[in-house]
Protein backbone atom coordinates (compact mmCIF):
# COMPACT_ATOMS: atom_id res chain seq x y z
CA UNK A 1 0.00 0.00 0.00
CA UNK A 2 2.23 3.41 -0.73
CA UNK A 3 0.45 5.28 2.06
CA UNK A 4 2.14 2.65 4.60
CA UNK A 5 5.55 2.70 2.46
CA UNK A 6 5.30 6.60 2.44
CA UNK A 7 5.05 6.88 6.38
CA UNK A 8 7.57 4.18 6.89
CA UNK A 9 9.91 5.71 4.56
CA UNK A 10 9.53 9.27 6.55
CA UNK A 11 9.51 7.69 10.02
CA UNK A 12 13.37 6.00 8.85
CA UNK A 13 14.19 9.84 7.20
CA UNK A 14 13.21 11.61 10.35
CA UNK A 15 13.09 8.83 13.21
CA UNK A 16 17.16 9.19 13.52
CA UNK A 17 16.83 12.96 13.64
CA UNK A 18 14.49 12.72 16.39
CA UNK A 19 16.22 10.40 18.81
CA UNK A 20 19.61 12.27 18.60
CA UNK A 21 17.74 15.59 19.36
CA UNK A 22 16.02 14.25 22.04
CA UNK A 23 19.12 12.72 23.67
CA UNK A 24 20.99 16.16 23.10
CA UNK A 25 17.97 17.66 24.61
CA UNK A 26 18.03 15.08 27.78
CA UNK A 27 21.78 16.23 28.30
CA UNK A 28 21.47 19.44 28.08
CA UNK A 29 18.80 19.52 30.64
CA UNK A 30 20.96 17.09 32.92
CA UNK A 31 24.14 19.51 32.51
CA UNK A 32 21.84 22.34 33.51
CA UNK A 33 20.50 20.90 36.42
CA UNK A 34 23.71 19.85 37.75
CA UNK A 35 24.73 23.09 37.36
CA UNK A 36 21.67 24.77 39.09
CA UNK A 37 22.57 22.43 42.15
CA UNK A 38 25.77 23.77 42.07
CA UNK A 39 25.04 27.92 41.86
CA UNK A 40 22.15 26.75 44.91
CA UNK A 41 25.33 25.76 47.20
CA UNK A 42 27.27 28.72 45.71
CA UNK A 43 24.88 31.04 46.66
CA UNK A 44 24.54 29.91 50.41
CA UNK A 45 27.80 30.77 50.75
CA UNK A 46 27.59 34.65 49.28
CA UNK A 47 25.78 37.49 50.41
CA UNK A 48 22.61 38.21 49.23
CA UNK A 49 23.35 40.88 46.47
CA UNK A 50 25.87 38.14 45.04
CA UNK A 51 23.22 35.63 45.28
CA UNK A 52 20.75 37.73 43.06
CA UNK A 53 23.50 38.36 40.36
CA UNK A 54 24.31 34.72 39.87
CA UNK A 55 20.86 34.10 40.33
CA UNK A 56 20.19 35.08 36.72
CA UNK A 57 22.81 32.41 35.16
CA UNK A 58 19.84 29.82 36.05
CA UNK A 59 18.06 31.00 33.28
CA UNK A 60 20.76 30.59 30.63
CA UNK A 61 20.34 27.62 28.37
CA UNK A 62 22.99 25.13 27.46
CA UNK A 63 25.36 27.17 30.15
CA UNK A 64 26.36 23.79 32.20
CA UNK A 65 27.14 22.19 29.20
CA UNK A 66 29.49 25.05 28.38
CA UNK A 67 30.92 25.00 31.89
CA UNK A 68 31.60 21.27 32.06
CA UNK A 69 33.26 21.12 28.68
CA UNK A 70 35.04 23.57 30.27
CA UNK A 71 35.85 22.20 33.56
CA UNK A 72 36.91 18.81 31.97
CA UNK A 73 39.47 20.61 29.01
CA UNK A 74 40.98 22.97 31.91
CA UNK A 75 41.02 19.48 33.80
CA UNK A 76 42.60 17.94 31.51
CA UNK A 77 45.62 20.50 30.80
CA UNK A 78 46.16 20.59 34.17
CA UNK A 79 46.84 17.07 34.88
CA UNK A 80 49.53 16.89 32.05
CA UNK A 81 51.77 18.87 34.03
CA UNK A 82 53.92 17.56 37.00
CA UNK A 83 51.61 19.79 39.44
CA UNK A 84 48.33 18.64 38.55
CA UNK A 85 48.99 15.18 38.56
CA UNK A 86 50.51 15.40 42.35
CA UNK A 87 46.80 17.00 43.17
CA UNK A 88 45.52 13.64 41.44
CA UNK A 89 47.19 11.94 43.45
CA UNK A 90 46.18 13.82 46.45
CA UNK A 91 42.46 13.38 45.34
CA UNK A 92 42.87 9.75 44.96
CA UNK A 93 44.63 9.36 48.40
CA UNK A 94 41.89 11.02 50.13
CA UNK A 95 38.83 9.06 48.69
CA UNK A 96 40.79 5.97 48.58
CA UNK A 97 40.16 6.20 52.65
CA UNK A 98 36.77 6.92 52.65
CA UNK A 99 34.74 3.83 54.15
CA UNK A 100 32.04 2.94 51.52
CA UNK A 101 32.80 5.81 49.29
CA UNK A 102 36.08 4.47 48.45
CA UNK A 103 34.78 0.78 46.97
CA UNK A 104 32.57 2.60 44.32
CA UNK A 105 35.35 5.05 43.78
CA UNK A 106 37.78 2.95 43.27
CA UNK A 107 35.73 0.29 41.11
CA UNK A 108 34.63 3.49 38.77
CA UNK A 109 37.62 4.61 38.42
CA UNK A 110 39.23 1.20 37.74
CA UNK A 111 36.48 1.09 34.87
CA UNK A 112 37.05 4.63 33.32
CA UNK A 113 40.87 4.01 33.41
CA UNK A 114 40.60 1.18 31.41
CA UNK A 115 37.95 2.36 29.13
CA UNK A 116 39.24 5.92 28.41
CA UNK A 117 42.69 5.22 28.65
CA UNK A 118 44.14 6.78 25.83
CA UNK A 119 46.84 4.00 25.27
CA UNK A 120 44.35 1.28 26.24
CA UNK A 121 42.84 -1.17 23.93
CA UNK A 122 39.62 -1.94 25.65
CA UNK A 123 37.02 -1.66 22.68
CA UNK A 124 39.40 -0.63 20.06
CA UNK A 125 38.81 -3.78 18.25
CA UNK A 126 35.85 -5.58 16.79
CA UNK A 127 36.17 -9.24 16.93
CA UNK A 128 34.21 -12.34 15.56
CA UNK A 129 33.42 -15.13 18.29
CA UNK A 130 31.55 -18.36 18.14
CA UNK A 131 28.91 -17.41 20.90
CA UNK A 132 26.63 -19.46 22.90
CA UNK A 133 27.70 -22.40 21.05
CA UNK A 134 30.15 -23.54 18.15
CA UNK A 135 28.82 -22.95 14.42
CA UNK A 136 26.54 -20.09 15.59
CA UNK A 137 29.12 -16.39 15.39
CA UNK A 138 28.48 -13.10 16.74
CA UNK A 139 29.87 -9.37 16.75
CA UNK A 140 32.36 -9.09 20.08
CA UNK A 141 34.45 -6.15 21.37
CA UNK A 142 38.29 -7.02 22.73
CA UNK A 143 38.32 -5.53 26.65
CA UNK A 144 42.34 -6.73 27.03
CA UNK A 145 43.77 -10.32 28.14
CA UNK A 146 43.59 -12.21 30.90
CA UNK A 147 45.87 -11.15 33.71
CA UNK A 148 46.76 -11.85 37.83
CA UNK A 149 45.39 -15.36 38.71
CA UNK A 150 43.33 -15.83 35.95
CA UNK A 151 46.30 -15.64 33.67
CA UNK A 152 48.27 -17.65 35.77
CA UNK A 153 45.57 -20.60 35.31
CA UNK A 154 44.85 -19.79 31.47
CA UNK A 155 48.48 -18.85 30.34
CA UNK A 156 49.29 -15.86 27.73
CA UNK A 157 47.01 -17.36 24.11
CA UNK A 158 43.41 -16.01 26.03
CA UNK A 159 41.85 -12.77 25.45
CA UNK A 160 39.26 -10.53 27.07
CA UNK A 161 36.17 -10.36 24.99
CA UNK A 162 32.75 -8.61 25.54
CA UNK A 163 29.59 -9.69 24.04
CA UNK A 164 26.79 -7.14 23.39
CA UNK A 165 23.02 -7.93 23.56
CA UNK A 166 20.83 -6.45 20.73
CA UNK A 167 19.30 -3.93 20.47
CA UNK A 168 20.48 -2.73 24.21
CA UNK A 169 24.90 -3.11 23.62
CA UNK A 170 24.99 -1.44 27.18
CA UNK A 171 24.10 -5.36 28.30
CA UNK A 172 26.17 -8.20 27.30
CA UNK A 173 28.52 -11.12 28.55
CA UNK A 174 31.92 -10.67 29.59
CA UNK A 175 33.69 -13.92 27.74
CA UNK A 176 37.49 -15.17 28.06
CA UNK A 177 38.27 -17.04 24.72
CA UNK A 178 41.14 -18.43 23.36
CA UNK A 179 42.87 -16.06 20.50
CA UNK A 180 42.80 -19.33 17.80
CA UNK A 181 39.03 -19.37 17.93
CA UNK A 182 38.87 -15.24 17.91
CA UNK A 183 39.00 -13.33 14.37
CA UNK A 184 39.61 -9.52 13.97
CA UNK A 185 37.63 -7.44 12.07
CA UNK A 186 38.58 -4.57 9.96
CA UNK A 187 35.76 -2.58 10.76
CA UNK A 188 36.04 0.05 12.98
CA UNK A 189 34.63 -0.27 16.27
CA UNK A 190 31.55 2.05 15.49
CA UNK A 191 30.55 -0.17 12.01
CA UNK A 192 30.80 -2.99 14.34
CA UNK A 193 28.33 -1.17 17.12
CA UNK A 194 26.28 -0.42 14.05
CA UNK A 195 25.87 -3.56 13.01
CA UNK A 196 24.80 -4.99 16.34
CA UNK A 197 21.85 -2.41 16.50
CA UNK A 198 20.62 -2.91 13.28
CA UNK A 199 20.68 -6.40 13.68
CA UNK A 200 22.13 -7.24 10.86
CA UNK A 201 20.78 -4.92 8.81
CA UNK A 202 23.21 -2.45 7.82
CA UNK A 203 26.29 -4.39 6.36
CA UNK A 204 29.71 -3.09 6.97
CA UNK A 205 32.34 -3.91 4.22
CA UNK A 206 35.56 -4.66 5.93
CA UNK A 207 36.62 -7.85 5.55
CA UNK A 208 38.30 -10.39 8.49
CA UNK A 209 41.41 -11.41 9.29
CA UNK A 210 42.44 -13.98 12.22
CA UNK A 211 44.05 -12.98 15.14
CA UNK A 212 47.48 -12.53 15.10
CA UNK A 213 49.60 -14.72 18.16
Amino acid sequence: MPLKKYLLTGLLVWLPLAVTIWILSWLVSLLDAIFGGLLTGVQALVPADASASLNHLRHVPGLGVVLVFTGLLITGGLVTHVAGRWWVFQWDRLFTHIPVFKTIYNSVKKVSDTLLASNGHAFRTALLVSYPRTGMWTIAFQTGIPGGEVAQHLGADWVSVYVPTTPNPTSGFFLILPKSEVIVLNMSVDEALTYVLSMGSVMPTASPDILPP
